[in-house]
């Protein structure tokens, strides 16, 4: 089971839901090992985008109530927002704390809303409480988060963003969080002429021959982004179609409401997104990032 755990960040996710699923058939382990082995089964299969299977998973950890119950809280919360139910996600905050991440959650929620700023702040506190607890992998993903964050609204930060994230990330094996860093550069590369298809491209191959599909709807998004800057209108078009594919099954639909938004197209029909704020303010929030990058593209 710990081998199945430690390879995880090197074979397929799918693989490793298996093994982890065959331990526990075998009825063997002590309960604190089986909850490791729930635990990071539903993490598996959160990103797979086995998103039922995952809270099942997460919610036998948390009932649990042992060690591992903060980070299956966090679990539930990021379940709840994944399906774009925002208030269940934000309601679960108060009680994660340090262990359930509750800075990250937090920024997590208001990033979908286009707003970068408190998202931003969010993952900056996330970050200090990384060092104060010296977790220098908690600390990499909340850089790396930050770095995302910021390049929709400042390329010039982010690249100061970057470099950091991947001064964190060279002493570490996290290829997830890798995947992150990559998207944040085309975030911070949108409107320019700098292969972003083809890098995009690239990624997006990586991303689903290791089983880790859930970066593609935030990975659309951000060509999205880029195509809207460019006022790309046929490319944007395709880009929302493979959106629509990669959320069809309701999991991260609210990338499709954000993608419109920064084309300044009809709000999509469908999937009711449990925002914190109206439509308007989040449609409003997006499609001002798309304007301001123009605007600094062509100062």
């Amino acid at each position: 089971m710990l081998t199945a755990i430690a390879r995880r960040q090197h074979e397929h996710r799918a693989r490793t839901a298996g093994r982890l699923t065959a331990v526990l058939e075998t009825g063997l382990l002590p309960g604190e090992l089986t909850e490791l082995a729930l635990y990071y089964r539903a993490k598996a299969d959160k990103d797979l985008g086995r998103t039922d299977e995952a809270l099942t998973g997460m919610r036998q950890v948390a009932d649990a109530g042992g060690r591992l119950a903060p980070r299956a809280r966090r679990g539930m919360a990021s379940l709840a927002r994944i399906r774009g139910d925002f208030p269940t996600a934000l309601a679960a905050v108060p009680s994660l704390g340090w262990e359930g991440r509750h800075h990250r959650v937090l920024a997590h929620i208001h990033f979908p809303h286009g707003d970068i700023d408190r998202a931003a702040a969010a993952f900056e506190a996330a970050r200090t409480e990384a060092e104060e607890h010296d977790a220098p992998g908690e600390r990499a993903i909340a850089q790396t988060l930050l770095a995302l964050v910021t390049a929709f609204a400042d390329p010039v930060r982010a690249d100061d963003e970057l470099s950091l994230a991947h001064q964190l990330l060279d002493q570490l094996d996290q290829r997830a969080t890798v995947l992150y860093a990559r998207v944040a550069a085309l975030v911070r590369d949108a409107g320019t002429d700098r292969d972003l298809t083809d890098r995009a491209t690239v990624l997006r191959t990586e991303a689903t021959t290791a089983g880790l599909p859930w970066i593609l709807p935030l990975l659309e998004t951000a060509l999205a982004f880029h195509h809207a800057v460019r006022d790309a209108h046929d490319d944007l078009t395709t880009t929302l179609g493979r959106l629509r594919e990669a959320t069809a099954n309701g999991d991260f639909a609210y990338y499709v409401n954000i993608a419109t938004a920064m084309g300044d197209l009809p709000q999509p029909t469908g999937i009711a997104i449990q925002w914190l704020d109206s439509e308007v303010a989040v449609r409003t929030r997006w499609r001002a990032l798309v304007t301001a990058r123009q605007q600094h593209l062509h100062a």
